[in-house]
């Protein structure tokens, strides 16, 4: 079973295509080592959390710490942002599915909340 600190210990790997997209399995492997938010979307493609903030700056402010881990990885997520609330939605849009690369980022993710 992969731990949360062997994903906060790599890197994202550059995707383009051509490689597929993560096995039910490897899923099932990495979901654990996020926090219990993360979910799975039904057609396994990938996984999504909310998170909730007092104040609109607070928001902002984690917004921003995402768009640097976004920056520093080159995987950047999907986010709707509003007042107090931060979807955070990642895939690997070059396959069409999910990689190692959206659980990486979703433990850095989870380790600013730490």
């Amino acid at each position: 079973m992969t731990r949360t600190s062997d994903l906060l210990a790599r890197r994202c790997e550059p995707c383009e295509g051509g490689v597929p997209p993560l096995a039910a399995a490897a899923i099932t492997e990495l979901m654990p080592a996020l926090d219990d938010d993360w979910t799975l979307a039904d057609d396994g493609k990938s996984i999504a959390r909310t998170l909730t903030f007092a104040g609109y700056h607070r928001t902002i402010s984690f917004v921003n710490a995402i768009a640097w881990i976004a920056e520093s990885e080159g995987h950047h997520p999907d986010l709707a942002v509003s007042y107090g609330r931060v979807g955070v939605v990642y895939t690997t849009h070059a396959i069409d599915g999910l990689s190692e690369n959206d659980f990486i980022c979703a433990a850095k993710i989870d380790r600013l909340l730490d």
